[in-house]
């Protein structure tokens, strides 16, 4: 009798991708990691999100690239243990606040005095969080697999209701 379906016929070796082709993968830090923060986004004069107020914030990241590893892997998602821990010092117990936020050194001063863990970044909101880390994790994942493995995208959730995504408008040819 003979076999409908042939393992063999299946593998990386034996099926070559196309001219191309990417390979993706995701990796989510949900709401239950414990990335409580603040935030203030001064800008929004009309809005009560001038004031500080927090979530827990979830990530949601896409991994891409055109060869898969030894292991027929996009990432190794045990190599990420250096992504956790950065976006643990930066997003957990955390007030984020923007380089241009008038009232800076009021933060400043309050996070001398021990009321606060800042964080100052170029500018706040879901948008431009999903960009700094999105730019901060591609630095990392590029060094990590000698620029193999690119960010695709970053999505930043406040909860479920609402969220963000950067992407990056290009993938780096092979």
């Amino acid at each position: 009798m003979t076999a409908l379906f042939d393992k063999r016929q299946l593998t990386s070796v034996s099926q070559p991708a196309r001219a191309g082709a990417v390979y993706r993968s995701t990796k989510t830090y949900d709401h239950n990691e414990g990335l409580s923060c603040c935030f203030r986004q001064w800008r929004a004069s009309h809005s009560h999100c001038q004031q500080i107020h927090g979530y827990a914030l979830a990530f949601r990241f896409v991994f891409a690239t055109r060869t898969l590893d030894e292991n027929n892997w996009c990432l190794d998602f045990g190599g990420l243990k250096q992504v956790r821990a950065w976006l643990h010092e930066v997003f957990d117990h955390t007030v984020l606040v923007a380089a241009d936020d008038p009232q800076l050194a009021e933060f400043e001063r309050m996070a001398s005095l021990g009321l606060m863990n800042l964080r100052i970044l170029p500018a706040v909101g879901c948008e431009e969080t999903a960009r700094y880390v999105h730019t901060h994790i591609g630095k990392m994942v590029k060094d990590d697999t000698d620029g193999r493995v690119w960010v695709e995208s970053v999505e930043v959730s406040e909860h479920g209701g609402n969220s963000a995504i950067y992407q990056e408008p290009w993938a780096p040819e092979s």
